[in-house]
């Protein structure tokens, strides 16, 4: 057995959490704000009928506007509570309850590597950190020889970028580019996010 994940580990201290965490983005949509803004920024990455993989998918707002528009699309949470949320406002991709730390889709019939895989919503910072890397080299070993994974998360949440990007070629990636937010504005040393475009390495 991996690590509880930090997420996981709020769900069990407060059980509503993850229906929070549902309502607040069904609200933040019904008042016509923008909660698709990751997504259509690996839209703009991805060849029309991609294969991508949004990892830690929480209740589907990526995922689902990326099977919108023509991709395909297969979205991994470790909350059982979020997955259903997306499978009933989102339908299109497929879903599935899976701990990211123990992802393993050839043996649930996925078998084809992905073409992208995007991990936003700080869902890096909610992983015990103990199973960082090998979230990460889950994450590689789905992907493509020549695909991407593109990964942000805040400042502040216990995970230092260069921390991260340590792991990130500790796990077997190399950084394409670096971003300081999802509107592509440039990466730098005061930044108090990180946007990671990674390739597959090639040690």
């Amino acid at each position: 057995m991996v690590e509880q994940s930090i997420w996981m580990q709020k769900v069990a201290a407060d059980p509503g959490h993850s229906q929070w965490y549902v309502e607040r983005f069904r609200t933040m949509e019904r008042e016509g704000k923008d909660v698709v803004g990751e997504a259509r920024f690996v839209d703009a990455m991805a060849a029309r009928g991609s294969r991508i993989l949004d990892a830690g998918c929480g209740a589907g707002r990526i995922a689902g506007y990326l099977a919108t528009v023509g991709h395909d699309v297969v979205g991994v949470d470790v909350d059982p509570v979020l997955v259903a949320a997306a499978e009933k406002d989102h339908p299109g991709p497929r879903w599935l309850v899976n701990d990211l730390a123990e992802l393993d889709l050839p043996s649930r019939g996925i078998d084809e590597p992905f073409d992208i895989i995007v991990s936003a919503g700080n869902v890096m910072t909610f992983l015990a950190p103990s199973t960082r890397v090998t979230v990460l080299g889950r994450l590689r070993a789905h992907l493509r020889d020549d695909g991407r994974a593109v990964i942000g998360f805040g400042a502040g949440r216990d995970y230092p970028f260069d921390e991260f990007l340590n792991d990130a070629k500790a796990a077997g990636f190399e950084s394409d580019v670096l971003l300081a937010a999802w509107d592509i504005r440039p990466f730098t040393e005061r930044s108090e996010f990180l946007v990671a475009v990674l390739r597959v390495g090639t040690h």
